[in-house]
């Protein structure tokens, strides 16, 4: 009869190597992992006259505890940014760029959305490029970038334009694309032409135009933090967003962003197997294509450093009409894996990893790892492809108040199994997730050596606890591939044609 199994809670090590499943609890009793090996650092911030007063007005209120309005377990204590990390931001230091409101309401109401969102990205990426390349103005670490909620509102891929709009683009696609006789006697027009090189999402278009330049920022909504002040009010005067009751956690969430972006490091995993190495591998349509068979691969590294690296694989026509699957070529996968490793060796003294995991949502086809064994050839690197993908149909009820745990395992055969990386958490005493959780299906496909399915997956539900842009229990993917699909949809935003190879993740989050 088929029996489930669970797998222990990974651990995270903290300051003075203190080991605790939940990261609050780990950053509040002893702080981050490298605490005292972060100095001071210098912030910026762009948006509007009124974006900048309510940041400064909230990073006041950041720094210092905050308390939840009732007791609850799973929304503890925030104790303080400088006492949680023992950092603090350099006095008189900070850098306010003013974004023009005028012209942001005017780009509000164009009617292309893509010349719309291009010219909202535009107002914040020029000047903070113009920022960094002036050798005469003080080092930034990090930048706030602060946005109205008409910026979220009107900068997605489905939004449509403000009242009163404002007739603007071109609607011919050849002419988007070709050179033409107004290209060089009209600035404005080249300009409009560009637009239409990157997808009409502001959070999207706005890092990737920021990775060449290595500016690194955190994009905030004016609403998340000043959600009880007009215009965030109803008629009635009560919050459009009312988070309230979320405080704590948008605190959390932000703090532990912060400290990873300014080069620290909270947390790492407990129990972690040294020298091993895994590689998140996606595949993300590039619209600008004019067929849908172009994919660009985008691959996220994590090292048992506790850091992660990004590479991007080239555009192709990846997709397999008798799959229905998107491969690399041979040569594609060998090149991919060969920067995985040459950035493996530099980050660890040039030493190679013992084993390294693909986690891939695809099968991988013969040619794709043909290329991915030719990269470690000459090394002594056991090499294994995983698939994770999420189960559809398949579900464990309980005769409980509560759902299955976080953690179980359910081993089909020696190759196969499934694995709940959302369910009941008694630590925090509700579930991650707000339905009955799927599991997660969990298949060995292709490489060598003795790896046990128990192993593979006790990996894998450590690795959804290496989400450093919130400050949460866990996740329901790990995080190789939940940080390459985000990864994917950045890369894929626009023209990356002078990006710089292997930057951290932090620079897309």
């Amino acid at each position: 009869m088929p029996k489930l199994k669970h797998i222990r809670e990974p651990f995270l090590l903290f300051n003075y190597n203190q080991k605790v499943v939940d990261p609050r609890d780990g950053l509040s009793l002893f702080g981050p992992f490298n605490k005292n090996k972060i100095n001071n650092f210098s912030i910026g911030i762009i948006g509007t006259p009124d974006g900048i007063r309510r940041m400064k007005n909230w990073i006041n209120i950041f720094m210092k505890p905050i308390f939840p309005i009732k007791k609850d377990v799973a929304k503890p204590l925030y104790p303080g940014f400088e006492s949680i990390f023992g950092v603090s931001i350099n006095d008189n230091s900070t850098i306010e760029i003013k974004v023009d409101e005028k012209k942001l309401k005017k780009y509000y109401r164009y009617s292309d959305k893509h010349v719309r969102v291009a010219n909202m990205v535009d107002l914040y990426v020029d000047s903070l490029v113009d920022y960094k390349h002036d050798d005469d103005r003080p080092p930034i670490n990090l930048w706030f970038v602060v946005i109205p909620d008409d910026v979220y509102l009107y900068g997605r891929i489905k939004s449509k334009s403000a009242a009163d709009t404002i007739k603007i683009g071109i609607k011919d696609k050849y002419a988007r694309t070709n050179v033409s006789l107004f290209d060089s006697i009209d600035p404005e027009y080249v300009k409009l032409k560009e637009s239409y090189n990157y997808d009409n999402h502001f959070h999207n278009q706005l890092k990737l135009k920021l990775l060449k330049h290595e500016v690194l920022t955190q994009i905030i909504r004016e609403s998340t933090i000043a959600y009880n002040e007009y215009p965030y009010l109803n008629t009635k005067g009560k919050p459009k967003r009312d988070l309230s009751t979320m405080e704590t956690d948008i605190a959390w969430n932000i703090a532990t962003s912060v400290y990873y972006k300014i080069g620290g490091l909270p947390w790492k995993l407990g129990s972690i197997r040294k020298d091993v190495c895994y590689i998140g591998l996606v595949f993300k349509i590039d619209e600008r294509q004019l067929s849908s068979k172009y994919a660009c691969c985008a691959a996220q590294m994590f090292l048992d450093s506790g850091d992660g690296m990004v590479f991007k694989g080239a555009v192709g026509p990846w997709y397999n009409e008798e799959t229905k699957e998107y491969h690399l070529t041979k040569e594609a996968a060998y090149d991919l894996l060969t920067k995985a490793l040459n950035s493996f060796a530099k980050s660890n003294d040039q030493k190679m990893p013992k084993e390294m995991f693909i986690h891939g949502r695809t099968q991988f086809d013969n040619e794709e790892w043909e290329g991915f064994c030719d990269a470690v050839e000459n090394y002594n690197i056991s090499l294994v492809g995983v698939t994770i993908k999420d189960e559809k149909v398949f579900k464990l009820y309980r005769d409980r108040d509560f759902p299955i745990l976080r953690g179980s395992l359910y081993v089909k055969n020696k190759n196969n199994a499934y694995l709940w990386t959302k369910g009941f958490i008694p630590r925090i005493q509700q579930p991650l997730g707000m339905e009955t959780p799927n599991p997660l299906t969990i298949r060995l496909v292709r490489g060598k050596g003795n790896i046990k399915i128990e192993t593979v997956c006790a990996d894998i539900l450590a690795l959804t606890k290496l989400n450093y842009n919130t400050c949460k229990y866990g996740d329901g993917l790990p995080v190789t591939l939940k940080f390459a699909n985000l990864i994917g949809e950045i890369l894929t935003a626009g023209k990356i044609d002078d990006l710089r190879p292997a930057l951290p993740f932090r620079y897309y989050i």
